[in-house]
């Protein structure tokens, strides 16, 4: 009989979602020692996280609402769903540039303020409707910064739209420059994506190399009276100096999906209530693969989108494995490989992987290993967790 597994929502999580957890799972709200945790915006750093917990899922694609750092030393991974909301992103960015290009939210303010007959009305429509006139898409250019898979989405929608796109990405994976359209130039810096372009998307993570990207110094060198666009997060753009960069007329518009007291009621903002992934699709599908891959993490040790643990996955080819999470130092596949033969335990498969410095293996082997055997490996230097999963 497969394990029971307890897995403990934080917020409201698809029913598609939670639907692709085995059966034997016991899940909700109210779940007591989870072996795993499921959350969308709840924040988890003040949170006492049981030791019971194997692995955090979190139904998007931002993690700074998760302390990711403190469970990696408890060896425990962070996954995340990239990608299952960049069509909602991606519609949301197109519709923000429409806003910023035709003067849309300025423009129905404007209206809501007419009053007195439908003629009056007319005649105040034709006399103030000037001061809206704004510009078309094709043939301007658009800079994304960060093109994962959001920022590739939005980079093909504009080229449909007969827009120019110039982006910027440092660390782009092999996976998402294949996905890029070859019609988009590659920028050398962020400065050079400022300086061709009318209108600058961002979809980068919130580090602290990102933190206030868009600055007073970067903003001096965009194009005159350019659009501003963040769906990303907060922290990677600079208010105080975009909200100086507007009333100087350096930028056009600042469209963004965080709301904030020194944006709030500005003429030239337009700050959404955190709409990026706020769609049943999106939701829907950020559920699903978070589900998916915690389901497979916790049955079988493979692990993929995990934030702050390396890819690895191994077919199962014995009713036996051990799944290790360490520091990636050396000799310590040679520590695993000599404990094992020395309990007599012979090895069918491994696979070792690292990411910064973690790193994660994953063993199958040809006999039941006995619980002292997983004590050896857990105390073994730099080792942080050690499971051991037979097979259901």
């Amino acid at each position: 009989m497969a394990e029971a597994r307890k897995v403990l929502t934080l917020n409201a999580i698809s029913a598609r979602g939670l639907a692709r957890l085995p059966q034997h799972y016991v899940v909700g709200g109210d779940v007591v020692d989870p072996d795993a945790i499921l959350v969308r915006s709840a924040n988890m750093h003040e949170m006492d996280i049981p030791t019971s917990v194997r692995t955090i899922g979190r139904a998007g694609a931002g993690t700074n609402n998760i302390p990711v750092k403190k469970l990696s030393e408890r060896g425990v991974p962070v996954f995340n769903a990239p990608g299952a909301n960049a069509n909602a992103v991606k519609e949301l960015v197109v519709a923000g540039m429409l806003m910023g290009a035709r003067n849309l939210v300025p423009a129905s303010k404007f209206v809501e303020g007419l009053s007195g007959s439908d003629e009056e009305m007319h005649k105040a429509t034709e006399a103030g409707k000037k001061q809206f006139a704004g510009m078309e898409l094709p043939g301007r250019t658009l800079g994304v910064i960060g093109l994962g898979a959001i920022g590739s989405y939005i980079a093909e929608a504009a080229i449909k739209l007969g827009m120019n796109v110039v982006g910027f990405d440092p660390a782009i994976t092999v996976d998402a420059a294949w996905r890029l359209p070859s019609q988009v130039k590659r920028a050398e810096s962020v400065e050079d994506v400022l300086r061709q372009a009318d209108f600058v998307t961002l979809h980068v993570p919130l580090l602290d190399s990102t933190r206030n990207l868009i600055n007073a110094q970067r903003i001096e060198v965009m194009r005159p009276r350019a659009v501003l666009l963040n769906f990303a997060r907060e922290g990677v753009v600079d208010n105080t100096a975009v909200v100086e960069a507007l009333d100087a007329n350096k930028l056009h518009a600042y469209i963004c999906d965080f709301p904030a007291n020194g944006l709030n009621r500005h003429p030239k903002v337009v700050a959404l209530p955190h709409l990026g992934a706020s769609t049943s699709e999106a939701e829907e599908n950020c559920a699903v693969m978070v589900a998916d891959q915690v389901a497979d993490y916790l049955e079988n040790g493979n692990i993929q989108n995990a934030v702050n643990f390396p890819n690895v996955s191994m077919p199962r080819e014995s009713n036996s494995r051990i799944a290790i999470a360490n520091a990636n130092v050396p000799n310590m596949v040679s520590q695993i490989s000599s404990a094992l033969a020395a309990a007599g335990i012979n090895i069918h498969n491994m696979v070792n992987k690292s990411k910064g410095d973690m790193a994660y293996t994953l063993v199958d082997v040809d006999s039941a290993v006995p619980s002292s055997v997983i004590q050896q490996l857990a105390a073994i230097s730099g080792v942080l967790a050690v499971r051991n999963l037979p097979a259901a």
